[in-house]
This record gives C-alpha cells, structure tokens and sequence, in this order.
C-alpha cells in the first residue's frame, strides 16, 4: 500500500542542477522520516540526505553539503532533492526511501519503504 513515485533523474553536464521530486502514499506522511540514496556501480548504497517531518533535523553526507538540498511539500506529501554544482562523481541511481519514526537515520537498514530509483547521470 505504501508507494513512492520518483521523478527528475536525467542526463546534465557538470556544473549543471536539477530537481527530483518523490511523492508518497499510503502513509502518514508527518511520522515519516523521508531520506534519499544513491547508489554508483561499484559503490555501497549510500544516504545522500534526509529529513523529518517539519525539516528540523535534517541530514547530509560530506559531499554533498553546501549543494544538495533536501525539502518537503508536506501538503502534497512530497520530498526533493534539488542538486546543484553536479559533479560527474554524483553519477548513480538516486532512490527516495521512508520509515515511520522521529530520529533521522542515514542507514539503508533503517529504512522500510524504497521507490523505484532513477537514473542522474552526470557528464564532463
């Protein structure tokens, strides 16, 4: 019953920005921690970032912090990732995730629900 529908992956250049968006159903969407991973061929799954519900406490991996940031239309129970400065190293397979709970966690363990992925390719 609980669904999250990725979008926005696609192909830019380096130094180029966009926006993926995550909307979820079939949960209450306040109690949600909302995170987002990223998996490179080669590489461990990785959080990129997360959130809670009122975006108090929020969390970034070292190498995305100053450009990547995560936001919620808690409205249209929404989460994105909007990625600025995009470095061909920020290539991989993006996923939104989601756990009901308080404290924002960065392990994939933690973690219940999984969308689709997609696809952000980033070219020199």
């Amino acid at each position: 019953q609980v669904q999250l529908v990725e979008s926005g992956g696609g192909l830019v250049q380096t130094g180029g920005s966009l926006r993926l968006s995550c909307a979820a159903s079939g949960l209450t969407f306040r109690s949600a921690i909302m995170g987002w991973f990223r998996q490179a061929p080669g590489k461990e799954r990785e959080c990129v970032a997360a959130s809670d519900w009122g975006a108090r406490s929020t969390y970034y991996t070292d190498s995305v912090k100053g450009r990547f940031t995560i936001s919620r239309d808690n409205a249209k129970n929404t989460v994105y990732l909007q990625m600025n400065s995009l470095k061909p190293e920020d290539t991989a397979v993006y996923y939104c995730a989601t756990y009901r709970g308080i404290l924002v966690r960065a392990t994939p363990g933690s973690y219940d629900y999984w969308g689709q992925g997609t696809q952000v390719t980033v070219s020199a």
